[in-house]
């Protein structure tokens, strides 16, 4: 059984930071991908940032590069979600999200349905 645990989510004003991290147990980091998603009120679940295993290079979403970023641990199983500049758009229910398997396009890596495990979410909030 799979299970992803986010933590570091509060309340920060515009402009601020906030670091939220993810841990599995159960299933190895090392050899699929993770990724965070968000889901604001009354909107649909989106993509935020995605890391592959084997190559480790992060894709985001074109909202938030630049300012956020995703790292991975993979001997700790867990990974991270940096978020700078933060702005009141941002305010949403982060979740961590983790797919099998390595080699999915970008397109893919977008699309929450695709992914085979989710955490419980953890709340942003960026006051302006």
């Amino acid at each position: 059984q799979v299970q992803l645990v986010e933590s570091g989510g509060g309340l920060v004003q515009a402009g601020g930071s906030l670091g939220l991290s993810c841990a599995a147990s159960g299933r190895t980091f090392s050899t699929n991908i993770v990724g965070w998603f968000r889901q604001a009120p009354g909107k649909e679940r989106e993509f935020v940032a995605a890391s592959r295993s084997r190559t480790g290079n992060p894709y985001y979403a074109d909202s938030v590069t630049g300012r956020f970023t995703i790292s991975r641990d993979n001997a700790k199983n867990t990974v991270a979600l940096q978020m700078n500049s933060l702005k009141p758009e941002d305010t949403a229910v982060y979740y961590c999200a983790l797919k099998n398997g390595q080699f999915w396009s970008n397109n893919v890596l977008r699309t929450p349905g695709t992914y085979d495990y989710w955490g419980q979410g953890t709340q942003v909030t960026v006051s302006s």
